[in-house]
């Protein structure tokens, strides 16, 4: 935890006048610490702390003051001048606050003067009229009443005064509302000073409000009536008038009723005036008093708008007591009248702002009614209404689960207050029940119960009921809701309700169990409920299904009971994952562990610091493989573990510095941000940790040092604090330096990211703060020069995020420290800059930019500008800026003078570009690309605050140039973003039409180029045409020549693409709108025309306005656009930020004039027509934004209504009219409209699954939130259904029909809905039901989709039964498939849902089966030959298939049951697939008929074998044995797969596949016997399948099937009477491998199955010798290395790590060597290939090969727990490890040796020519070829070298014959050679200019350094050093 400084309030300073201060210092005394003196001295001091100490002073000077001790003239003076104080100070200000507290100390007989004196001043102040007193005079007013005594006797006194002030000033602030209009700052300060003013007129009324109800009752006086009734009148208007905030009119709503509180005579006469005024206002106004009438005009004069009369309800629950008896009469009939029509009001304040302030209201609605119910005088008819049973509150409650739901936050909020309060309510009436059985909350329960669990108001509601039910009385009623809603949690967005209702219910649990007679043994039955479901939850092997419930149950949990935790370990530990061999090497135990400590340990339940506890709770060996597991989230936690503690200043042990340093080296290389980013924050907590327990040991060491000085020297009971600090310091620069070496040539992202992340934590370290007096390390100790060029290097990532950490990271280390105060470094760095920015690499910009960044910040900047442009043609302008610099200013001003120059030499640099592409822009894009440099100014510019320059004039001028240059670059590029084919610029294509086309786009943009490029059409030559290619004339036709060839300023020649033309145009604009935005948001704007104080002039400004919006009407690019959007955002923000009127009108002009833009529609007009209207959208979109959220959104509202009235009279209707119509394009944006509302509706999609309910919302909160939609929809679904029942047999296609069904698939019912609803989803279903009678298979398919979540659970069967019994008889004279396939559709649906259901009962459940058993065999012959339709057959026989699926056939001896069993039998054996062997001809539905009955029959045989005798009854195999006696499940199978139907065949064999994999993953017994018993007679027929299939999709399954048999079971193999050897076989299967590359699930199949072979063959001849097969093997060998490629297809790879894992305990690592050696180290390559493979799925699978190592090889290890599951790097220099072990048991030594050291030197040997040859290579902008981000060649090479060299120290290798390591000298030589020579080609500063040569030419010397460090060991390589 890092303390941040506390910031010091603005305190501010006590100033007095001049003639107060002379007046006051000639009474002063010399007495010393008088009142006077004191005072004076107060006033005199220029700091306002020590004044505010003085006024302390003064006060306790007050108390004690006698009135004797001094004279009353002084005393009457310091009042005065204390009270003139107070006036003085602003209201917020402390001195204000101190100087009430001094006044307030004052003696009693002085109060009243002075009272006198704040009257006195009040009463000048009050006479000040000028607009910015007015405020603060009415905030002094406030203050007045503010926890100050003398101020409110004040207010007692001038009350009336105040008033009249208060209602002029309301006046005023009315006025100047009206003549503001466009000015939002204004606008909205008014708001606020009139809000200010209301309320303090409230709360002086009700300071004063006896006296002025006394008045009124006795006799009134005319000048406070007038005021009291003006200020009503005032409030009322307010109310009434929508120009005002919502928080205004809520106050004025208040304001009304406490006034007419106030006012009124007799408090019981308030019930019934509130009453009419809010109900009956126009029809009582004769019974109203007359003074009420005259002030609430409005009110009375017509029925209110809705939200004023919401306004008044708010007043009239807020300001009215409820409780007292003065409300009995009419007051309980106004309470129950006001939910009316609050509920009445929700349905018509919509707005989301409105909804708000109802629900809210709604809520204080609740609490008053709470109030009335606990007052003395409460009826029983309040009662009996406000029961939870009554209509009342049954109303409301329904408002509750309409709006529990809703969108907004704040609104779920007030709603979950409403139903605590319902309760309450509810509650109240049922006094001297009991809440356990009371109906109203038995009912509640269930109903919530019943809700999906995807729901959030169900926890919420639930949550409120275990508070007043208890967590006993829910369980009872579902024990298993812990273990549900544990299961939910991993949904992102439920989480924190989820958790927030277990919390409530295990504390709540807890407490009720204690509390218990039997509370002995409660914790076992709390840790049951609470605790197991948890750690079964928690040991899933699905991390991210446990995040949520790690991030927020847990520690919740812990926290209840601190005393789980050891529960928690000893379960894990001792559960049957963790009990095996390897313990924990499961990830779900050990990540439990690590999960569950980790928290407690953050919670400060555990510590480290005692080694004891952490050796009983956990060994150290487990935490190893934690930190090194295959799962990220275990070793995240198990860094965790050792970091995190609940105290910043805990010591870090030194076992705790030993793990971080293991964990480290094999981390670095995170593939997945979230958890690289975890790394880092869980590190800069360890960090933390040592700094600030390293002050404790620094002052301990400072006391030990102490006591030895003075002689009494004690005895330590613990570490040595100096030891610590040293301990600390070693490890720090451990860390450093490892880190500095991981960034080296060729390091991935992941590693930069997180080294130079951590490597920022430890510089902050470094840096001086506040409050350290000890600094274990300086970062700049670790620096070494290498480290500091490999910092630098981090610059030329093509990562921006890794630029910018080394950026910053750079600027908190000296610059000495890079070299950078050498001339000719900085020079150079400098001159690679300025190249970088015109590169044609879009990346190489932004490195320029950071170079820019880094070196203006240097004193010697300038002078190696000016070597650097002294070798370009330079203006004189250009040298004088030049010359005139200096770099012997001070530092601010140095690198304001830096980045003022480079900035005009960039310019200067660019403005000559521009021109040069006005005559060329074909030229500029190929070699001096004009983005580049304006990338490189913005980047220059942000490094300097414009706000605080000291050189005005020259950055006005800078300022002007760049806003110039920006509209010259943007003539020049503009056109080609704004042509009608903005991605299709250059004039070449394939053919001569579109050739033609293009023609026209030409002379649209007319590009001014001098080369003719662009004066005529190309046409691409094909391989065809290249012989009879045309060339056109010049006219305007097309030429043959694809482009031309250009040359650079270098002269090097360079080929043009579209890419490049494009991508320098549009970026150019891309850069240009940041360009002007940034000035927009961060320039000074002058305050006036012509002032002096800021860089960008109004018509500037203006001018900046006019270019977005031209660019954003008439663009057409989306990159240009888009940022053109960006940058115009931030000009509109600045118009809302000035204070300037015109401007801030310019928006609201420029929105007026686009809007009536697109409303004329002129010819003339320039708008963008195509193209979704390119910019318009995004330039209406800044616009509306760029008004304060504060505001009235009155652009919002206006743009709405225009763009509405020119559309139609219903946005929500839009999608459904605009599909009328036959315009493609009204059609398109319509379909796009009906898609936003969708999605804003609905919200963002949430799963996957589209028909989820999470993507959902009940009918009751959609039609309640969008009422007019439900009379709508059902109109127009009566409409289209109508269309669906003609008889004439046209096919007719509604166009709303495809719309209506996404809407109302969308909506479900909800079990609180209830039967009495309006706006019920009943009447739809019939008519969706019509709908699936529809002519199109879609519209029958989304008919069918839509009925299911109309159909409530309980009423899916019957339903699905209704709908089976409307099918027609095969009898019938009319048979309509359509509407038989729609029927059926539905049907089939519906028996999904019902099975899938998880909150189906079996109530009921067994008879409704009976009755659709019973329809569907009425109907049977929709399922036979006697249905010619295939697709209603095989819908038919989809509803079968799930009846036979969910039939319990097993046990049951139900005969109907039994002869619908027999019904399926019959079916599939008469049908065409067993009986015809003609062949089908094509048929709609035959394909869908095919697969229904081979899904049909393949359920058929595997419930026929589950049916065999140990499981079926005696009577029931009896019967089903003689009416199915020709049923022969293992015939049945061989028959599918010979079927001639692809789908039949391919159905079947993905269907024993699974059966076999299931058998593999469950190995549960009685399914093993099941499925060897179906597929003991198929093996010949997959043989032959095998040998014949000629599909590719079958031939692979049959295949994989092969590969889960016995290899041994296969043979012999006999296929058509020949008999295949298993050599034969493996040729076979190889030749195979090498004929199905189109395939990647064949050459899968292929790959796996020959490996199979290949280990079975190797093991069956082990004694014998494998030369027969040796080619065979070799091949094979070829065919593992060539699936292992980077550019196979994942699946491949996967394959391949499988294959090698199985290889490791019979070839890889056996004691044997059965393969040739080069083979064997060949398979081994491709592992660690593997391991470094760019995918995390494979890299992790590859890890398993760490698990298959032989018993042998980890026998004598001391860490042999890490040979389980590792990650990725340890399982890499594990591996290393592991093959130099073997090739010592092998006897290889030397050979593999030779091997493995030529595995450096044959990796990217560099060609001379390659490097050496220009980078020129513009044709190819984006290089889009295989690369691998995640390997790191060097620490490859690294632990090559680490390994080889242990072999051969520890083997003592000496060989026999030198010549191979001669010869491997030699080759390392001449490398090393050509490398040293390629490094001195290079130019200066190659890492910027040429990174990639540099970066393989660097890893490549590190190579031959590790080869020449193997080499010396044999006294060799000495020579390849040298060439360094």
């Amino acid at each position: 935890m890092v303390l941040k400084k506390k910031k010091n309030a603005e305190v501010g300073r006590i100033i007095l006048d001049d003639q107060k201060l002379a007046s006051f210092r000639s009474i002063a005394t010399g007495e010393e610490n008088s009142l006077v003196n004191l005072l004076l001295e107060c006033v005199e001091l220029k700091d306002g702390i020590e004044q505010l100490h003085l006024l302390k002073k003064i006060g306790s000077l007050l108390r004690k003051l006698d009135t004797n001790s001094v004279h009353n003239s002084q005393t009457d003076s310091c009042m005065e001048i204390l009270v003139a104080i107070y006036w003085g100070l602003e209201s917020k200000s402390p001195l204000k606050r101190a100087t009430v507290s001094t006044l307030g100390c004052v003696p009693e007989n002085l109060e009243e003067e002075v009272v006198g004196c704040l009257v006195s001043c009040l009463r000048k102040e009050m006479l000040t009229v000028e607009k910015s007193h007015v405020r603060k005079t009415i905030d002094s007013i406030a203050a007045c009443m503010e926890n100050f005594s003398l101020g409110e006797k004040c207010m007692q006194v001038i009350y009336l005064e105040v008033l009249q002030f208060l209602q002029t000033a309301l006046l005023d602030f009315k006025l100047q509302n009206k003549s503001l209009g466009g000015q939002h700052i204004l606008q909205n300060k008014l708001m606020y000073d009139l809000l200010l003013a209301l309320k303090t007129s409230m709360v002086l009324v009700q300071k004063v409000q006896g006296k002025i109800h006394g008045i009124f009752c006795k006799n009134p006086e005319p000048a406070l009536c007038e005021c009291m009734c003006g200020l009503l009148a005032s409030f009322t208007d307010i109310i009434i008038d929508g120009n005002f905030l919502q928080n205004v009119q809520s106050s004025a709503g208040m304001a009304v009723l406490l006034f007419i509180k106030t006012i009124v005579e007799r408090d019981e006469l308030l019930p019934k005036l509130v009453h009419d005024l809010l109900f009956n206002s126009t029809k009582r106004v004769h019974d109203a008093p007359g003074w009420l009438v005259q002030s609430c005009g409005g009110l009375y004069r017509a029925a209110p708008p809705d939200d004023a009369v919401l306004f008044l309800i708010q007043g009239t629950l807020t300001m009215l007591d409820w409780g007292s008896r003065s409300m009995r009469d009419g007051g309980d009939q106004l309470l129950l009248d006001i939910l009316t029509t609050l509920l009445l009001l929700n349905t018509c304040l919509q707005e989301s702002s409105m909804a708000l302030s109802v629900s809210r209201t709604l809520s204080f609605w609740t609490t008053s009614a709470l109030d009335a119910l606990h007052s003395d005088s409460c009826s029983q008819h309040l009662k009996h209404s406000l029961n939870g049973n009554s209509e009342s509150i049954q109303k409301l409650l329904g408002y509750v689960w309409t709006h529990l739901e809703h969108p907004l936050d704040a609104l779920r909020y007030q709603t979950k207050a409403i139903f605590k309060n319902i309760l309450k309510i509810h509650q109240k009436t049922i006094e001297g029940s009991t809440e356990e059985t009371d109906l109203f909350f038995l009912n509640l329960t269930q109903s919530l119960l019943d809700l999906e669990w995807h729901i959030k108001g169900k926890y919420i509601s639930l949550s409120c009921l275990v508070e007043y039910l208890g967590t006993d009385y829910i369980l009872a009623v579902d024990d298993s809701i812990p273990k549900q809603v544990l299961g939910i949690m991993h949904e992102q967005s439920l989480a924190t309700y989820a958790t927030d209702l277990l919390e409530k219910m295990f504390i709540g649990h807890k407490n009720q169990l204690n509390s218990s007679p039997q509370s002995s043994n409660w914790i076992e039955q709390w840790h049951k409920t609470w605790v197991l479901p948890f750690l079964m939850a928690l040991c899933d092997e699905k991390s991210s299904q446990t995040t949520a419930i790690i991030d927020h149950y847990l520690p919740k949990l812990l926290k209840c009971n601190p005393d789980s935790l050891t529960y928690m370990i000893e379960e894990i530990r001792s559960s049957d994952k963790a009990g095996k061999n390897g313990a924990l090497s499961c990830r779900g135990a050990l990540g439990a562990l690590m999960t569950c400590l980790r928290t407690a340990r953050a919670q400060g339940l555990w510590s480290t610091e005692d080694k004891s506890t952490w050796d009983q709770l956990i060994p150290v060996s487990l935490i190893k493989q934690a930190l090194v597991h295959k799962h990220e989230q275990v070793r995240l936690d198990a860094l965790g573990l050792i970091c995190e503690t609940n105290r910043t200043t805990e010591m870090v042990s030194q076992r705790e510095m030993d793990l971080v340093k293991f964990f480290l080296p094999y981390n670095l290389n995170s593939q997945f941000p979230a958890i690289r980013q975890k790394i880092v924050w869980v590190m800069r907590k360890l960090f933390y940790r040592i700094r600030d327990s390293s002050q404790i040991l620094y002052k301990q060491t400072q006391a030990i040092n102490r006591q030895k000085n003075s002689g009494c020297e004690e005895k330590a009971n613990n570490q040595d604090p100096e030891t610590q600090l040293q301990q600390y310091k070693d490890f720090l620069m451990w860390v450093c330096e490892r880190l500095f070496q991981a960034l080296f040539p060729g390091a991935s992202y992941p590693s930069n990211f997180i080294v130079l992340s951590l490597l920022g934590i430890i510089a902050e370290l470094s840096d001086d703060a506040e409050g350290q007096t000890y600094r274990v390390i300086q970062i700049t100790d670790a620096m070494q020069p290498a480290y500091s060029d490999a910092l630098l290097g981090c610059l030329n990532s093509t990562f921006e995020e890794v630029k910018l950490l080394a950026y910053d990271l750079m600027r908190k280390l000296p610059a000495t420290l890079f070299g950078l105060q050498d001339g000719e470094k900085l020079h150079t760095l400098l001159q690679a800059a300025l190249d970088l920015s015109t590169s044609t690499k879009p990346y190489d910009c932004v490195t320029a930019s950071y170079l820019f960044a880094l070196l203006v910040q240097q004193k010697g900047f300038l002078l190696a500008l000016r070597a650097c442009s002294s070798k370009q043609q330079m203006t004189g302008d250009q040298f004088d800026g030049l010359s005139k610099a200096d770099g012997k200013q001070p530092d601010k001003e140095t690198v304001e003078t830096n980045i003022l120059e480079v900035i005009k030499y960039l310019v200067n640099c660019l403005s000559d570009e521009i021109r040069q592409a006005a005559k060329s822009l074909v030229h500029a894009a190929a070699s001096n690309p004009l983005y580049g440099r304006v990338h490189c100014i913005i980047g220059t510019l942000q490094q300097l605050s414009l706000k605080s320059i000291t050189k005005i004039a020259e950055w006005r001028q800078v300022v002007e140039g760049l806003i110039s240059m920006a509209f010259h670059l943007s003539t020049v590029v503009s056109p080609i973003c704004q042509s009608s084919s903005p991605e299709g610029l250059i004039p070449m294509d394939a053919d001569l039409e579109t050739a033609e086309n293009l023609q026209k786009i030409i002379s649209e943009i007319k590009p001014r180029d001098t080369n003719d490029y662009f004066a005529q059409v190309k046409v691409m030559k094909s391989d065809e045409d290249k012989e009879t290619s045309r060339n056109l004339p010049g006219d305007g036709n097309p030429a043959e020549d694809l482009s031309m060839t250009m040359t650079d300023a270098d002269g090097r020649s360079c080929q043009v693409t579209a890419q490049m033309v494009l991508v320098c145009c549009w970026r150019s604009m891309k850069e240009i709108s940041l360009l002007l935005g940034f000035l927009c948001q961060n320039v000074p704007v002058q305050s006036v025309p012509d002032s002096k104080d800021g860089l960008l002039a109004f018509h500037q400004v203006w001018a900046i306005g006019e270019y977005f919006k031209y660019q954003l009407l008439q663009s057409r690019h989306r990159g240009a656009f888009e940022l053109a959007y960006v940058g115009f955002i931030k000009l509109t923000e600045m118009f809302t930020r000035c204070n300037n009127s015109d401007l801030q009108k310019l928006t609201l002009q420029w929105l007026e004039e686009v809007l009536q833009e697109i409303k004329s529609s002129a010819p003339s007009s320039k708008l963008c027509a195509t193209r979704r209207s390119a910019g318009i959208p995004f330039y209406i979109q800044a616009l509306v934004s760029s008004e304060p959220k504060c505001s009235n959104t009155g652009f919002l509202k206006l743009t709405m209504n225009e763009l509405i009235a020119l559309s139609m009279p219903a946005v929500p209707l839009a999608g459904s009219q605009d599909e009328h119509t036959t315009i493609p394009q009204v059609r398109n944006s319509s379909t796009l409209l009906f898609s936003a509302l969708i999605t804003r509706i609905f919200g963002v999609k949430r799963g996957k699954d589209e028909r989820s309910k999470k993507n959902r919302m009940t009918g009751r909160e959609f039609f309640a939130r969008f009422p007019t939609l439900h009379p709508f929809l059902l109109k127009q679904l009566e409409m289209v259904a109508n269309t669906m029942e003609s008889d004439s047999g046209v096919l007719k296609l509604h166009p709303s029909l495809f719309l209506l069904l996404l809407v109302l698939g969308r909506l479900y019912p909800s079990p609180m809905d209830g039967t009495s609803s309006s706006l019920s989803l009943a009447p739809f279903v019939p008519l969706i039901i019509r709908c699936g009678h529809s002519p199109v298979y879609r519209s029958r398919e989304m008919a069918a989709l839509a009925l299911v979540p109309f159909v409530a659970i309980d009423r899916i069967l019957p339903t699905t039964q209704s709908l089976m019994e409307t099918l027609p008889a095969p009898t019938h004279p009319f048979i309509r498939q359509n509407q038989i396939h729609g029927t059926l559709l539905q049907a089939l649906h519906l028996l999904r849902s019902c099975y899938d259901s998880k909150q189906r009962t079996n109530s009921c459940l067994h008879q409704e089966l009976h009755d659709i058993i019973g329809c569907t065999r009425a109907k049977i012959w929709l399922a036979t030959r006697q249905n010619p339709c295939f697709l209603t057959r095989a819908t038919f026989l989809d509803i079968i298939f799930i009846l036979c699926h969910h039939l319990d056939v097993s046990s049951t001896v139900d005969p109907q049951i039994l002869d619908f069993w027999q019904i399926a039998h019959h079916i599939i054996l008469e049908s065409e697939l067993f009986k015809d062997s003609q062949k089908f001809l094509p048929a709609p539905g035959l394909i869908q008929w095919q697969k229904s009955i081979t899904k049909l029959t393949l359920s058929v045989v595997a419930k026929s074998v589950s049916l065999r005798p140990k499981s079926l009854s005696r009577d029931a195999i009896c019967k089903l044995a003689s009416e199915s006696a020709d049923v022969q499940p293992r015939l049945l199978l061989p028959h599918l797969l010979h079927s001639e139907f692809l789908e039949v065949r391919l159905l079947t064999l993905e269907t024993v596949l699974f059966w076999l994999e299931e058998k593999d993953f469950l190995q549960a017994r009685e399914t093993d016997e099941n499925v060897l018993f179906l597929l003991s007679g198929i093996e010949d027929t997959l043989k032959k399948l095998a040998v014949q299939e000629k599909h590719p999709a079958c031939l692979a399954k049959v295949l994989k099937i092969l590969c889960h048999l016995d290899m041994e079971g296969l043979f012999p193999w006999i296929v058509n009477d020949s008999v295949m050897s298993e050599a034969k076989l493996l040729r076979w299967i190889l030749s195979l491998a090498d004929t199905t590359k189109s395939s990647v699930e064949l050459q899968s199949a292929t790959l796996n199955l020959a490996s199979k072979l290949v280990t079975h063959l190797v093991q069956k001849k082990q004694e014998k010798s494998l030369d027969s097969i040796s080619e065979e093997l070799k091949q094979w060998v070829r065919l593992v290395v060539q699936s292992c490629e980077v550019e196979e297809q994942t699946e491949i790879r996967l394959t391949a790590a499988k294959v090698l894992i199985d290889a490791v305990p019979s070839l890889l690592a056996n004691k044997q060597l059965h393969l040739d050696l080069l083979d064997t180290l060949t398979l081994w390559r491709c592992i660690f290939t593997l391991l470094q493979d760019e995918e995390q799925e494979v890299r992790d699978k590859t890890t398993d090969v760490i698990q298959m190592v032989p018993f042998f090889l980890t026998a004598c290890k001391e860490n042999d727990i890490l040979y389980s599951v590792v990650n990725p790097s340890l399982a890499l220099d594990l591996g290393l490890g592991l093959l130099c072990e073997l090739l010592q048991i092998w006897g290889q030594v030397l050979p593999g040796i030779v091997a493995l050291v030529e595995w450096m030197l044959e990796e990217d040997d560099v060609e001379e020519d390659t490097v050496n040859e220009t980078l020129g290579e513009y044709d190819v902008l984006f290089d889009k070829s295989e690369i691998n981000l995640w390997a790191e060649k060097i620490t490859f090479a690294n632990l090559l070298q680490k390994h080889l060299s242990r072999l051969i120290s520890h083997s003592r290798a000496v060989p026999d014959d030198e010549s191979h390591l001669c010869l491997l000298s030699a080759k390392a030589s001449d490398q090393a050679q050509r490398v040293a020579r390629l490094f001195d080609g290079l130019p200066p500063a190659a890492e910027f200019s040429r990174t990639a040569d540099y970066t393989r030419l660097s890893i490549q010397k590190v190579r031959l350094l590790n080869t020449a460090q193997l080499l010396r060991l044999f006294g060799l390589g000495a020579i390849i050093v040298g060439h360094f």
